[in-house]
């Protein structure tokens, strides 16, 4: 058995994901998300979609970016 890199757990149906030539252990995409998840540069949630981008941040919508300072992006067209 392997063990979970973010919650220690000893688990038979581990995975392993794979990046830019790093490797982690995980139980579960909950652990993987909170381990490799970026992090939204205003709330601190983690972005688990596309999120949006601005001045080299990322942020998990348009409301966060906004009210960082980043007006001019938008949700929807």
């Amino acid at each position: 058995m392997a063990i979970c890199v973010t919650c220690g757990n000893d688990y038979d149906k581990t995975f392993t994901v794979s990046r830019d030539g790093q490797s982690w252990i995980f139980d579960s995409f909950e652990c993987a998300a909170s381990e490799l998840a970026p992090v939204c540069a205003h709330c601190g949630c983690r972005v688990l979609g596309h999120g949006v981008e601005a001045a080299e941040q990322i942020f998990c919508c348009a409301h966060c970016a906004r009210r960082a300072g980043h007006r001019s992006l938008a949700d929807h067209a």
